[in-house]
């Protein structure tokens, strides 16, 4: 769940006094830690990507360092410890109260996982996250994620969960199973098992198969919600990657969004391939944008903070799997927004109508980044990408909690350093 109107306002405030407190606490807490030797040390590429999938031309040792430049930037304004002595947050302070959110946690476990071998103390991190997120359980479903905590570790704004937070969570602890195994002190697999089955139970919705807006989105009490989506929680690459786990039918899951994708970029976005913040009437044979203010914003019906996710959760799948929906829908996007900024990333604005027209006349890192991804499955797109990654690397981190860790993930999407289960 993001909330986009105050990301970062209260970040820019920061100290340098504090900022060098909290690397000595996290240089202490992560002496005190035991860490196990990685399976698959960052800028080791065991990955495989598809082969119609683009590479930067800066190469792989520039992608790689640039990549891990920006990591150290990005952990330390954003790592900090937690209110208990074995836990770890991700510093959000979204402005609305939240200073940590399920969705950053999320964000930091899949980095911290990724990372490893490149940070020693990645292993001490991802479990401190671990510990705190299942301090914060939701009031639904024990097993899912409040999305919200004040700093001084209090649930805020509800007590439920964010779809989104959940999903990244359940899949970086299959990546921890495949990057540390499940005999340490924290068992990953058991834990990603218990957090999919209540992703199954409370997040999938049983009629439609596409995920909620999270464990609050209950029938018959809002009916309008229940049947809504959001379209950056449309995760195909870990829907693939949860194929075969008990949960549920994890391919019925993944092809019932990669229809809706079709329809709603065939039926309101056919020059562009944008897709709205939020969809909604998913039970009908015509689901369709949101209206304004829906749930968060005026645009929640365009391509705008949430969906902003998209070319990033679409092209690592296309990535990826090579897969032929994935990659048709990701080069949709990718082709338009590089003939409508002329190839120069400078050019890409804050939010567009699903028609392509500019909402806001300033450019974000929010909107940049994932494009790159998408880039990266888009056959026209070499001279795009390498211009994307070039603007990417150059501009200096933001203070921005959203726009750094989409930046750092995306660049692990790019740079080759993205991990599947």
């Amino acid at each position: 769940m993001f909330m986009s109107s105050s990301v970062g306002s209260s970040s820019r405030r920061k100290g340098t006094l504090k900022r060098i407190l909290q690397g000595l606490t996290l240089t202490l807490l992560g002496v005190a830690g035991s860490a196990h030797a990685q399976n698959h040390p960052f800028g080791s590429h065991h990955q495989p990507y598809d082969a119609s999938t683009l590479r930067v031309s800066a190469g792989q040792a520039a992608a790689d360092s640039a990549t891990s430049t920006f990591y150290w930037q990005w952990k330390s304004r954003y790592v900090e410890p937690g209110c208990q002595p074995d836990e770890y947050r991700i510093r959000a302070s979204t402005g609305d109260g939240a200073h940590v959110v399920s969705e950053g946690q999320g964000y930091g476990m899949l980095i911290a996982v990724m990372m490893a071998g490149q940070d020693a103390q990645a292993q001490t991190i991802f479990d401190g996250l671990h510990r705190y997120n299942r301090r914060h359980p939701s009031q639904n479903n024990p097993d899912l994620m409040a999305w919200a905590q004040d700093s001084s570790c209090r649930d805020v704004l509800d007590h439920d969960s964010a779809t989104d937070g959940d999903l990244d969570i359940a899949y970086a602890l299959l990546l921890a199973h495949e990057q540390w195994g499940s005999s340490g002190a924290i068992d990953y697999a058991a834990a990603a098992t218990r957090v999919l089955n209540a992703i199954a139970t409370s997040n999938v919705n049983p009629t439609t198969r596409l995920v909620n807006l999270g464990d609050w989105a209950k029938w018959p009490d809002d009916p309008l919600y229940y049947y809504a989506t959001r379209s950056s929680d449309w995760m195909l690459g870990h829907f693939r990657s949860f194929i075969g786990h008990p949960s549920t039918d994890w391919s019925r899951v993944l092809t019932a969004h990669q229809t809706l994708i079709e329809a709603m970029q065939s039926r309101y976005a056919s020059a562009t391939g944008l897709l709205p913040d939020f969809i909604i009437d998913t039970q009908k044979a015509t689901p369709r944008p949101a209206n304004a203010n829906f749930l968060e914003a005026p645009h929640d019906g365009s391509y705008s903070w949430n969906a902003s996710r998209v070319p990033w959760r679409l092209g690592i799948d296309a990535a990826i799997s090579g897969d032929a929906r994935s990659r048709n829908a990701v080069s949709k996007i990718s082709s338009w927004i590089r003939g409508k900024t002329g190839g120069d990333p400078r050019n890409i604005r804050a939010g567009y109508t699903l028609a392509g027209r500019a909402i806001e006349s300033y450019n974000d890192m929010v909107f940049m980044a994932p494009f790159a991804v998408a880039a990266t499955a888009d056959s026209g797109g070499q001279a795009w990408l390498d211009s994307l990654w070039s603007q990417i690397v150059s501009t200096a981190p933001t203070e921005d909690y959203y726009g750094d860790s989409l930046k750092l993930l995306s660049m692990l999407c790019v740079s080759r350093n993205w991990m599947t289960p």
